[in-house]
């Protein structure tokens, strides 16, 4: 990674529209990432800008042909731009944005790639019969950017077990990703897609799926969620090894990120139907809290605590 250094006026411009961008598009990763210092702060800007684009074109209007041309014009700019190829004056400020982080920071740019895979996914309305399928589409759209984050933020020098951090960095992706199906489930029914693995909802007597407030008649919809949350929460917990790898302001930041989605699936499991009347989130009180228990370190600090009892 390179030093600090001065940032050219067009480039930070293009940093500038990239934070705007994610301050308005998404509020708990802006939440989170506010705790960075400002080079880390505008790298996870640009990654989100980057990301959100690419969603954006799978979640659009467009046929389905020319949602897989736009999906090719964005790997071939991920090219250009893994090539050093975007200059400063480039008319695409999120262009401009991460190649200067990508020049700033090691990132490991094949992760967009596997982002674009995951949209293709979603592009050709592809469904999961388990949880091994499900995972392979999460690691595309999630993991994939926890690996990429760790490359802003990096492990600190001499951390025990680092070499696994990329590891732990992909399955808190999976973690989230994971809470977002579950909240989002009856949007995404109304969408036309179903994410949760055709295994579980059979088993729970969810197949006719949830395009109504209320679950589908006989089923068990309750238990589904608790499942569901139930994996969930087995991914955090080994996810979140990799918080006493990360300096003090990186851990502060996933652990705001991871936090938040935490408390989300607290409260999806008090009330699991909340998910088919409206999408559950949190107040900010409950954010800011989260954000100062994550600069406090108290979960780095706990989950040292309980591998050392062998717990984690």
């Amino acid at each position: 990674m390179q030093g600090p250094t001065e940032v050219p006026a067009p480039v930070q411009a293009a940093y500038s529209y990239c934070e705007a961008v994610t301050g308005q598009q998404a509020r708990n990763f802006a939440y989170g990432i506010r705790l960075l210092p400002t080079d880390k702060r505008q790298a996870m800007s640009a990654l989100y800008s980057f990301s959100r684009r690419v969603d954006d074109i799978g979640d659009g209007t467009l046929a389905l042909e020319a949602k897989r041309d736009r999906l090719e014009g964005t790997r071939e700019l991920l090219k250009r731009i893994r090539q050093g190829a975007v200059d400063e004056d480039d008319i695409d400020p999120v262009a401009v944005a991460l190649a200067d982080a990508a020049r700033r920071f090691p990132l490991p740019l094949g992760g967009l790639d596997e982002l674009i895979d995951g949209v293709l996914m979603d592009v050709r309305g592809e469904s999961y019969e388990t949880w091994d399928d499900l995972k392979t589409y999460c690691r595309c759209v999630a993991g994939a950017i926890g690996r990429l984050s760790l490359g802003v933020f990096g492990t600190q020098p001499g951390a025990r077990g680092a070499e696994r951090a990329p590891e732990y960095a992909d399955t808190l992706g999976l973690a989230l990703q994971l809470t977002n199906i579950l909240r989002d489930v009856r949007e995404d029914a109304g969408n036309g897609r179903t994410y949760l693995p055709a295994d579980d909802l059979a088993k729970f007597g969810c197949s006719a799926g949830f395009r109504s407030a209320t679950p589908p008649p006989g089923s068990d919809f309750a238990g589904l969620v608790h499942f569901e949350v139930r994996r969930a929460r087995a991914l955090f917990a080994e996810g979140y090894r990799l918080l006493p790898m990360l300096d003090r302001r990186s851990g502060a930041c996933v652990a705001a990120m991871a936090g938040i989605y935490r408390r989300l699936l607290d409260r999806i499991e008090r009330d699991p139907e909340a998910v088919l009347r409206g999408r559950v989130s949190l107040p900010g009180r409950e954010k800011a809290y989260v954000a100062v228990r994550g600069l406090s370190g108290l979960d780095a600090r706990h989950v040292t605590r309980k591998k050392l009892r062998g717990r984690v």
